[in-house]
Order: C-alpha cells, then sequence, then structure tokens
C-alpha cells in the first residue's frame, strides 16, 4: 500500500473512522502544511483546497473495500492501527492536528483555512459568505491576475498534478494546449480526458493538437542531449514546415486569450519539442509577445 494511504487511514482512524469530506480534505491540507515534504498536494478549488490525488486514493480503498463512502462521510472499514505503522514525525504532526483541530466543524476548518491560507480560496464559492469583507479582501488579493500577453510551455515531468495546476493557476494561463501527439500518460491525471476535466475545473481551457507532436517511436534511444538535437532537427524539418496552420492557430488563442501554455511531458524544454514549436509561433509574421518557458 502506497505509504499515503496509510497517512488517511490514520487520520480516519484518529477521528473514529469517520469524518466529512470537506474536513478530511482541510485536516490532510493542514497536516501536509507541517511535513517537510508533503504527502499530498492541493489546489484552490470550489470549497478551497482540495487533492484530486487524496480522492483518487480514497476511490481505490473503496473499491477495495477498505473505506465506505456516503455522499458526505468516508468511513474507515479498517481495523488495523495504521498510526503505528506510520514514521514518527508523521505520527506526532497527526496527533498535533487532531489536538488543534478535532473540536472544529467543516464550516470552521474551512473559515481558519481561508484565513490562514487565503491563495487557496480563490476559487471557493463560499469565502464571501463566510469571511467578512476585510478577509475576503485579503482572498481576493491572493487571486493571480495579469493582462500581459504571454507564450508559456511547460512539462509535468517530476511535478504532481496539483503542483502542475497550480503553476497554471499562479501564471493566470487562460488556455492549455496540449501539443503531445499521443496525450496517454500513466502518471495520474495527464492523459487528456482526465487532464481536460480538471483544467476546465478550474476555468484553464484545455485544446489539443495532435498533428505538432512527435509519434512515439520517434522518441527512442533519447541518451544525450546530442541525441535530442538530432530529433528536433528532423522535427524542425519536417514537422514545422507542414503545421504552419496549426502554429497560426496556436498564435490567435494567445491573441484572444493573452496567457496560454503548450504542454508537453519534459521538464527541461531543450529535451522536448514545444521549444521549438514555441520557436517556430514567436517567428510568424507580428508576433511581438513574450515567451516563457515555466
Amino acid at each position: 500500500m502506497f505509504y499515503r494511504r496509510k497517512i488517511i487511514l490514520s487520520l480516519l482512524q484518529l477521528f473514529e473512522g469517520q469524518i466529512d469530506k470537506i474536513s478530511l480534505q482541510k485536516l490532510l491540507f493542514l497536516f501536509t502544511q507541517r511535513q517537510v515534504k508533503p504527502d499530498y498536494d492541493f489546489i484552490p478549488y470550489k470549497f478551497g483546497c482540495y487533492s484530486y490525488s487524496a480522492v483518487a486514493d480514497l476511490g481505490a480503498m473503496v473499491r477495495r473495500g477498505m473505506v465506505d463512502e456516503t455522499p458526505v462521510h468516508y468511513i474507515s472499514k479498517e481495523k488495523t492501527d495504521y498510526l503505528k505503522l506510520l514514521k514518527e514525525d508523521d505520527r506526532n504532526l497527526l496527533a498535533g492536528i487532531k489536538a488543534q483541530f478535532g473540536g472544529m466543524t467543516a464550516g470552521e476548518l474551512m473559515k481558519y483555512t481561508y484565513l490562514k491560507f487565503p491563495y487557496w480560496a480563490i476559487n471557493s464559492i463560499k469565502a464571501k459568505e463566510i469571511l467578512s469583507e476585510a478577509q475576503f479582501e485579503k482572498v481576493k488579493l491572493s487571486h493571480p491576475g495579469n493582462d500581459k500577453t504571454v507564450l508559456f510551455t511547460i512539462g509535468y515531468e517530476g511535478l504532481s498534478l496539483e503542483d502542475y495546476l497550480n503553476q497554471l493557476v499562479k501564471n493566470d494561463i487562460k488556455v492549455l494546449v496540449d501539443v503531445r501527439n499521443n496525450p496517454l500518460s500513466m502518471k495520474f491525471g495527464f492523459s487528456k480526458s482526465s487532464l481536460s476535466r480538471y483544467c476546465e475545473s478550474l476555468g484553464i481551457r484545455y485544446v489539443h493538437f495532435p498533428e505538432v507532436g512527435i509519434q512515439s517511436e520517434q522518441r527512442r534511444e533519447l541518451n544525450t542531449q546530442s541525441d535530442y538535437d538530432q530529433l528536433f532537427a528532423v522535427y524542425r524539418q519536417n514537422n514545422l514546415t507542414e503545421t504552419s496552420g496549426t502554429q497560426l492557430r496556436i498564435l490567435n488563442l494567445l491573441r484572444e486569450s493573452k496567457r496560454i501554455a503548450l504542454t508537453c511531458f519534459e521538464a527541461n524544454s531543450c529535451q522536448c519539442h514545444r521549444k521549438h514549436l514555441a520557436e517556430a509561433i514567436e517567428n510568424l509574421p507580428d508576433f511581438e509577445y513574450e515567451v516563457n518557458h515555466l
């Protein structure tokens, strides 16, 4: 079992086996804020801090009969003492979370996290209702906003889904342009249907242009930067000369939406075709915008 799932089961154990869904997200968030290296990351969602990865893990445990799910609660069915299976630091942190927040309702936890961590409340549908005008103003000031037109590129290698989505939110990206030829991934959240859904839940439009991607069989035996350079030389000569229409569509998206991001897998843009695609778009007539490789 993944260690992070033991944390969720231990949290349920501390709360007598049952926690409402909103409280679980808030308690888990508060716990991870105290970890040196968080086991879960979060995005700003409609009730505040929210982890898609935690929900996916809970879903897996429900399917395995370890946890029951109602419309409102998660209920542990486990008899194992998972607290004993945690690292001592995590066990102590969870005990501290229980001591400090165990008596709070879901609404109280929501308000507490909004006050202490206003960024994670920027998309909340409840913030204005439960915060004072001055408190809500701090949330609004935490909302990234930028009118400057920028063509970004970003890879998801080494990032959790939530970390990746936060980069999009914090850079106020309006449209995510998937430039993978084959938009499937073994990594949670990054296949086309999932990524599209998660982006749109945050108000980010998702579009996919497979024709500007590189086919999987062309990407084999890439061991050195020289290997990548040879691949991209072929890509520039063949693909980019044949996809000028798509490049223009992407440029028009940039003009319309101001802040868009080309996305693929590699963290290092020098080892990804998105860099060369961005350069081709940058060389189109009347391109006068900034390019930023995240």
